[in-house]
């Protein structure tokens, strides 16, 4: 699940957008689910343009893993930070992966930190 979680958040910092739809392609089942307080989307597309979205809003910052991965059976749980490569977080958030057959199928994500203008 180290892994998964890994790939997981590549795909969060990648800005190629080609490269960003084949590594959703690979990580996620075919019709994923995301949701978190700010966003909720169905589907590959979809998933890919609130990325992008977030990307836009937050340029330059990268996502980086922010404690252990834990998980069991079919699911995952992970904090995440957003903020510049060699500064502090700007956003921390804990997300859980359902996963189906080894791909993620669904996010929920929640917010722990997010700045006044998010």
């Amino acid at each position: 699940m180290n892994d998964l979680v890994a790939q997981y958040l590549e795909i969060w910092n990648t800005t190629d957008a080609a490269a960003r739809s084949a590594a959703i392609a690979r990580v996620f089942t075919d019709e994923p689910r995301y949701v978190d307080p700010l966003m909720a989307v169905t589907g590959r597309e979809a998933l890919d343009a609130g990325i992008a979205a977030v990307q836009a809003q937050f340029p330059g910052m990268v996502f980086r893993l922010a404690g252990p991965v834990d998980g069991h059976h079919d699911q995952v749980r992970f904090t995440w930070e957003l903020g510049p490569a060699d500064g502090p977080a700007l956003v921390v958030g804990f997300d859980v992966a359902v996963l189906d057959q080894g791909r993620i199928a669904d996010v929920y994500g929640f917010l722990d930190k997010v700045p006044a203008a998010a």
